[in-house]
């Protein structure tokens, strides 16, 4: 039986694909969108336990509009959020708000160490069992 379902939105498909490799390795369940709307219906369908979420999708700050709409649902805002990105990499970097609070409880820089992902979403997963 599954530990957990994780739903991963991401635009890279070989990225999904990687985070599913390593996520259903440890017993985990992944589902998958590619942008935040879809994203959203995912939430309201798949109903999992915790969302892995990237900022860069359709748009430069598409993952944080997503967590901003979960932390503003009641039924949303209690599931954990891991935020991965490569925006330190791009020239968007400057526009990542710094000032303000973010809906995110872990923050992964891409390329992600999968120990490091397992540790994070073992550690999230735990805590809202």
């Amino acid at each position: 039986m599954p530990k957990a379902k994780i739903l991963v939105v991401d635009d890279d498909p070989d990225f999904v694909e990687y985070m599913r490799t390593v996520l259903e390795s440890s017993d985990y369940r992944v589902v998958s969108a590619g942008n935040s709307e879809q994203g959203m219906l995912a939430l309201t369908r798949e109903k999992p336990d915790l969302v892995v979420l990237d900022v860069i999708m359709s748009s430069v700050l598409d993952g944080l509009s997503m967590s901003q709409r979960m932390a503003e649902d009641p039924d949303l805002k209690h599931v954990p959020v891991v935020m991965v990105t490569s925006i330190a990499n791009t020239d968007y970097l400057a526009l990542f708000p710094t000032d303000e609070s973010i809906h995110i409880d872990a923050f992964l820089t891409k390329p992600i160490a999968p120990a490091e992902l397992l540790r994070q979403v073992d550690r999230l997963v735990a805590a809202v069992a």
